[in-house]
């Protein structure tokens, strides 16, 4: 009965002290987290086909662009403006600019050219009266040089002193014509030149005048081609990098020499988009391409590279501007819409590969991590050539499992976990 007793209590006391102690304890157990698990691929062999793969927009192939002209003066407004995206023909008005200035100066110039006007036709007149008056005197000392030589035929006749003055008489009225003559053509040079003055203060005033009337003929920007206007950002003065800048709009300031506006040529379409250095020795001009509009889902279009341009950028994004030509345009395409460009370059047939994440990288050495019985072993890796998801390599068998991230970095993390849960107050 005494064991009976001790066995009851012990019954009794058992779950009892479990559920004490979970009460306890029981709240500031955490339960050890289970080994991650690695993720891993299988390679595979087979025809491997690379893209160079881009995101643009797209643009017209022979832009117009409507820009405002070098008239001399500072900035000027814009009093008329198309809307972005409005479909114009060719002829139509789509820019106009403030002319006031202009106006002013021709205005100027047109007073001062018929004040010029005036100016020559004074001189021209002042000039003929000098030349007449000169002529006058002219004939009369020819006839006073006649008198004189007749009155000095007399001279056998008459005293010495007589016949002396004769002869003075005849010597004088010659030097006077001799003098009359060389003024005439003195004063019609003079005149010549006086007139000459004025007719070239004529001809500035008229270049002028022209000029300021070309001006304000270029103030108005009128479309060459058809096609959709492109509003131009409108930078003056409040450019900041990487802030939006907002289309001119009328009444804005736009300097001489800026592009206010542009229209695309519409059976010219082509896409610009920005490609890693990485990629450039893959592409060449007239390679073929494919087009996807953001806009026109579903839709392709193909196309061929027109022209890579030089690499720019900072020495961790270097980066070129790569432009194709669409083979067929279509009426919906509008300029500025975002385009997903795809460029084949080339196909590796029956060549073993894994995804590029598959493949690391450490002191030259190029490798995987292979799975084995027991574990996971680097294995050093032959790369012939790399595309943007998948890596040509030799080195491995087809069927072969490898690891598509590093274990060992997986393990710190596991542990690091760990060792947090460890760290918490009990």
């Amino acid at each position: 009965m005494k064991r009976l007793g001790w066995i009851s209590l012990l019954v009794i006391l058992l779950p009892a002290a479990g559920y004490y102690a979970y009460r306890q304890f029981g709240s500031n157990l955490s339960p050890v987290s289970a080994a991650p698990e690695i993720p891993l691929t299988t390679v595979k062999r087979g025809d491997v086909t690379f893209n160079v793969n881009a995101e643009g927009e797209l643009q017209g192939g022979a832009t117009e662009m409507l820009i405002v002209p070098m008239t001399g003066s500072g900035t000027t407004a814009i009093t008329f403006l198309r809307q972005n995206g409005e479909l114009v023909q060719k002829g139509d008005v789509v820019v106009k600019l403030d002319t006031t200035e202009q106006d002013f100066k021709l205005r100027e110039a047109e007073a001062d050219l018929a004040e010029a006007g005036q100016q020559v036709i004074q001189a021209k007149a002042e000039s003929e009266a000098r030349i007449e008056e000169i002529r006058y005197q002219l004939l009369q000392a020819q006839a006073d040089l006649k008198v004189a030589e007749l009155e000095a035929k007399r001279n056998d006749i008459l005293p010495a002193l007589t016949a002396r003055q004769n002869i003075l008489a005849v010597e004088a009225a010659r030097d006077r014509l001799t003098k009359l003559e060389s003024d005439l053509e003195n004063r019609r040079k003079t005149a010549i030149t006086g007139v000459a003055i004025q007719e070239t203060a004529q001809a500035r005033a008229t270049v002028r005048a022209d000029t300021a009337r070309k001006n304000i003929a270029s103030m108005t920007l009128p479309a060459k081609t058809s096609g959709y206007v492109a509003l131009q950002s409108n930078d003056e003065g409040n450019f900041r990098w990487g802030m939006y800048l907002p289309p001119y709009q009328v009444g804005d300031q736009a300097r001489p020499g800026k592009g206010v506006a542009q229209i695309p040529d519409m059976k010219s379409w082509e896409g610009s988009a920005q490609i890693g250095e990485f990629d450039r020795g893959h592409l060449s001009e007239g390679q073929a391409a494919e087009i996807e509009v953001v806009a026109m889902p579903g839709r392709k279009f193909a196309g061929k590279i027109k022209n890579i341009g030089g690499t720019t950028g900072s020495p961790w994004e270097r980066r070129f501007e790569c432009r194709i030509a669409l083979n067929q345009p279509d009426p919906q395409l509008r300029p500025g819409m975002s385009a997903r460009f795809r460029i084949v370059t080339g196909t590796l047939p029956n060549a073993l590969w894994v995804p590029s994440q598959a493949l690391f990288e450490a002191d030259g050495r190029k490798f995987v991590y292979l799975r084995t019985a027991t574990g996971f072993t680097p294995q050093d890796v032959k790369l012939e050539r790399r595309s943007e998801s998948q890596v040509v390599i030799t080195g491995l068998r087809e069927g072969q499992q490898v690891a598509l991230a590093n274990p060992s970095d997986l393990a710190k993390k596991r542990n690091q976990k760990s060792s947090a849960l460890q760290a918490l107050p009990q």
